[in-house]
This record gives C-alpha cells, sequence and structure tokens, in this order.
C-alpha cells in the first residue's frame, strides 16, 4: 500500500465515498435481482445450478436460488439474507420481495444523483411504506369467510402454479389444505394455529407426481429393525431416544488391568447385560414402541423381539422431535436421574393410537396415528428422480406457509400484480398532496411497485408496457368513481394476455405475505441506501505475518 493512502486512512485498506459507494451497491443489489427476475411468475422459467463438485439443482425458487449462489458482495448479501428471512417467516414470495428491493435503491440512486439527499429519500421511503400498508389493510384485503369454499385450494393453486407441480395443481391443492386443517391446533393464548412444521414431507421414487398421497399420521422414512416384530401396535407407547442401544464400549482412554484372563468374558458379558437392563426398564414402564437415533444390535433385537416391541433405529433427530412434541413424549439422551441411577418414568412415553408399517413403492415407512399432544399429517411424493423431488417438496413446502398464513390472517389479497398497481395508483395522489422534498421518493417508491406486474408480463412473453396501462387505468377508476370500485380487485391474466377480477378468477395470495414482502424489501433497501463510505481492510502481507508471529502476537 503506498504511504501517502496509509497517511490518509491511518490503516491498511482502501476507502470508497460518496457516489461512487452507492453506485457500486447499487449495482450488485440489481446484479442478484436480475437473476431471480426471469423466474418471478406462473410462466417464469428455471435456473439450473451446478457447483464445483458437480451437484446439479434444478429450481425457480428465490431463496433456493440465491442461497446456492456465492455471493461475495456485501450489499448483495443483504439480499440474500433478505430472501432467506421472508422464506423463514412467510414461507412464499421471496423473488418478488429481492426484485422489488433492487427496484427500490436503482430509483432512489436516480434521486442522489438529481442532488436529493438519502435521508430525504429514506423519509419519503418509511412514509410511503407506512401509507402502503395501511391502504393494503383497508381497502384491499378480503376475508376468507366473504369467499367461496374453495378460497384455501385457490391460495394454494396460485402459490404453485409456478412451480414444477404447476400442471397437477389441483391434486397438490387438495392435499395441503387438507393437511393444513388436519394439524390445527390451539396454542397457550387460546389462539387456533397451523403449524407447518407438524406436515412431515416424504420423498419416494417411482410413478407420477399424481400418484402423491396424504397419510392422517406422522409418517417416518425408516421401518421396524427386525422383521419377526410385530407390523402394527395399537394404544402405543412411544420410547424417543437419542442414545444408542448396542453393548457399552469404554470411552477413550479408560483402560481394565486384569490378573485373570477368564474375567475379559465377564466384561464383555457386563457390556451386553448394561443395555439389555436398559431396554427391560423401557419395556417395565410400558414402552411397545422404541424409536431410536443410534443403532440396535442384533443381539438386544432379540429381546425386543420377545417382548413384542416396535423397534425402529437410525432415526433422523429433527424427525423424532417432531414425533415426541406430538406424542407428548419426552426425547431422552439419557435414562440417568438426579443421583444417577438408571429410571424410565412412564410420564416420559409418548402416546399413540396406532404405530404401524406401510409400504410405498421399495421402502416401509413407519406411520404414527391419533397422537396425543398435537394432530400431525404427512405427504407422500412420487416422482421420476431425485431432481423432481426435491424441487416437489420446495414447492409443497411453500404452498403449506401460503395457506397456514392465510389461515392465520384469515384474509387474503388479489394476485397478479393487483395490489402493486393499486398501490402505485394511491401513492401517486398521495405523493402531490405533500409540499415537501419526500414527494419525490414517494412518487418513486410507487413508480419501483410497478416492476413486479412489469415482470410477470414480461415472463409471460407479453406486453408489458400496454398492459400495465389498462391494469393502471382499472385502479385509477376503482379509486376515483364509486360504482367502480370492484375494480380494485383487478389484475392481470397471464394465460389470456387481459386483465381481470383476481379474486374472482381465485388468484390469491395471503395478506401476511405482501405485507411483510413490501415491509422487508423497503428495510432493505434503506439499509443499503443509508451507506455512503466502504472500507476494505487489505488482507496481510507474508511478511507481516512472520512479524506478528516473531512478536508473540499470533
Amino acid at each position: 500500500m503506498s504511504a501517502k493512502r496509509a497517511a490518509t486512512l491511518g490503516i491498511d485498506g482502501s476507502r470508497t465515498t460518496g457516489e461512487d459507494v452507492r453506485t457500486e451497491n447499487v449495482t450488485a443489489a440489481c446484479a442478484v435481482a436480475n437473476i431471480v427476475k426471469t423466474s418471478l411468475g406462473p410462466l417464469g422459467l428455471d435456473k439450473m445450478l451446478v457447483d464445483d463438485m458437480g451437484e446439479m439443482l434444478v429450481t425457480n425458487d428465490g431463496a433456493t436460488i440465491l442461497k446456492k449462489l456465492e455471493v461475495v458482495h456485501p450489499a448483495a448479501k443483504v439480499l440474500v439474507d433478505l430472501a432467506k428471512l421472508q422464506d423463514d417467516q412467510v414461507g412464499d414470495g421471496t423473488t418478488s420481495v429481492v426484485v422489488l428491493a433492487a427496484e427500490l435503491l436503482k430509483r432512489a440512486n436516480a434521486l442522489v444523483q438529481q442532488k436529493i439527499h438519502p435521508t430525504n429519500i429514506i423519509s419519503g421511503y418509511k412514509l410511503a411504506a407506512t401509507e402502503a400498508l395501511k391502504f393494503v389493510d383497508e381497502h384491499l384485503t378480503q376475508k376468507v369467510s366473504d369467499l367461496p369454499k374453495d378460497c384455501l385450494a385457490n391460495v394454494a393453486k396460485t402459490s404453485m402454479a409456478s412451480k414444477v407441480i404447476g400442471g397437477e395443481s389441483e391434486h397438490f391443492s387438495k392435499l395441503v389444505v387438507e393437511a393444513m386443517l388436519s394439524v390445527k391446533t390451539v396454542d397457550d393464548l387460546g389462539d387456533y394455529v397451523y403449524p407447518v412444521s407438524c406436515v412431515n414431507i416424504l420423498k419416494q421414487h417411482g410413478k407420477s407426481a399424481k400418484e402423491s398421497s396424504l397419510v392422517k399420521g406422522y409418517a417416518l422414512n425408516c421401518t421396524k429393525a427386525s422383521q419377526q416384530m410385530p407390523s402394527a401396535i395399537k394404544n402405543a407407547k412411544i420410547a424417543v431416544l437419542d442414545m444408542d442401544l448396542r453393548p457399552i464400549k469404554m470411552k477413550m482412554g479408560v483402560q481394565f488391568l486384569i490378573n485373570n484372563p477368564d474375567a475379559v468374558e465377564g466384561i464383555k458379558q457386563r457390556e451386553m447385560d448394561i443395555t439389555k437392563e436398559r431396554i427391560e426398564k423401557l419395556m417395565n414402564a410400558g414402552a411397545n414402541v422404541i424409536l431410536t437415533t443410534g443403532g440396535i444390535d442384533d443381539t438386544m433385537l432379540k429381546y425386543m423381539v420377545e417382548g413384542g416391541v416396535y423397534g425402529v433405529r437410525r432415526c433422523k433427530k429433527e424427525d423424532l422431535k417432531r414425533i415426541a412434541q406430538v406424542t407428548g413424549g419426552t426425547m431422552m439422551t439419557t435414562l440417568n436421574d438426579l443421583t444417577g441411577e438408571e429410571v424410565v418414568e412412564s410420564s416420559a412415553l409418548g402416546v399413540a393410537d396406532k404405530v404401524y408399517e406401510q409400504r410405498f413403492a421399495d421402502d416401509e415407512c413407519t406411520i404414527i396415528e391419533g397422537t396425543k399432544s398435537g394432530n400431525c399429517a404427512s405427504i407422500i411424493l412420487r416422482g421420476a428422480n431425485t431432481y423432481m423431488l426435491d424441487e416437489m417438496q420446495r414447492s409443497v413446502h411453500d404452498s403449506l406457509c401460503a395457506v397456514s398464513r392465510t389461515l392465520s390472517a384469515n384474509s387474503v389479497l388479489a394476485g397478479g400484480g393487483s395490489v402493486e398497481t393499486a398501490l402505485n395508483t394511491y401513492l401517486e395522489a398521495f405523493a402531490v398532496s405533500l409540499g415537501s422534498r419526500e414527494q419525490l421518493a414517494i412518487a418513486e417508491f410507487a413508480q419501483a411497485l410497478l416492476v413486479i406486474p412489469k415482470c410477470l408480463c414480461v415472463n409471460a412473453a407479453l406486453d408489458a408496457t400496454d398492459l400495465v396501462a389498462k391494469l393502471k387505468v382499472a385502479h385509477v377508476q376503482a379509486q376515483s368513481k364509486p360504482d367502480k370500485r370492484e375494480q380494485r380487485f383487478w389484475g392481470l391474466d397471464l394465460m389470456e394476455g387481459k386483465i381481470r377480477n383476481n379474486i374472482l378468477a381465485g388468484v390469491l395470495e395471503p395478506t401476511p405475505s405482501k405485507l411483510k414482502s413490501i415491509e422487508s424489501a423497503t428495510e432493505a433497501a434503506i439499509t443499503i441506501l443509508r451507506i455512503d463510505d466502504l472500507i476494505r481492510i487489505n488482507a496481510p502481507e507474508p511478511e507481516d505475518d512472520e512479524y506478528m508471529r516473531q512478536r508473540g502476537m499470533m
């Protein structure tokens, strides 16, 4: 590094400030958005991602695409985190939130170049977002109870329209809605909740996607450890273990010093007896189903077969945690109590009406039905290959999240760019009512919202300018003429290339998804817009490492 730069900074690094750093950040954000932009909507295209090991992934899920990309630029990483946040909290709308955030940034940067201070733009964006959320809540939401019974199925169909299972949306929407309704529970506050985690998704090769089915119970992709065990257990008492049921081995460094060689056999026998006693304690507590993340020795299987116990080994820990939760049991990592004695309380066992084995294709699965503490359901996906099944799983998960949010919020919005166009019309009128510099920022925010309907049109090979102009006219009339109020639900019909009432057409989105999308995109844009200084620290040179090592600082 030059002495001049070191003197200026006082640190070993480079500095970028002002317009340069903003332009760099916006360019990086737009580059990320451009990658996922063409996958937006029901006619969006897929992306093929190949890593350095040659592993291939084909998907059009925004969060999955960005998660697999090795994004280096810090501003672009904000958008990647934004997609992950949207996926975790809402489950759907990951692509649209990234595209909207990038468009807001691009328009904000244009205002900065017109000598509008970033603080004024940030104030305008915050005000616009607040007004937008308020307008959506008051004028654009529709109660689920006011819509036909197939409302939830339409929400699921809208979510999966752009996915690989879009062609079979009629079949999958029924599975998704039935699964979510079957896991309805009441939380501690007395409210109804629909936890997506209670719906387990299993993937099985073979047959077609239409052969996918719903199982009323928790399906475990494992089978009984021995063919001599019973295939079904009624009034099941389930022991959920995170431990091995194999002969105990001494820890590293522990030694036995013996004088008599005959004692070796006694040690081996004692190692086996410890595990045998554990199994007997579990059976004496009433357990007739034992599920463990570890292995079960063949010798121990003999005792379980004799006791009529259904045993499953090497289960996934996440599965057993959910099973313990829904059956009212406790996941046991050890049998020791506070005094060090190995004891099994019957209260630690989960309860279910029935545990049985069922065959799907070439594999057997364990089904747990009639759980005590919570309802659960499983969707068995069938498909041609691993890539197909993985994409189907992502699609079904997004649909489950959409239906769950709809049931929790009890309200939906019209899809197909309807909400964005309505907000554009409202915010443009709101902007001209202000006499400050925030007016320009709000007007740009309004224009940025139109990127969603424009992208939908472009991806469907339609004339975006023509269709969005017609849609804008419909929403202007809806907000200015009382007799045209129903036009506030009008959106794009991408199949026919026209505009229509998307509430009646069944193109519906959960309200929380859209609200969170606008809120998160605005916050991300503001976060990046605040940055006016970027300092990069240089990597230490080899001689510097040697110097610090000599000084004892490394």
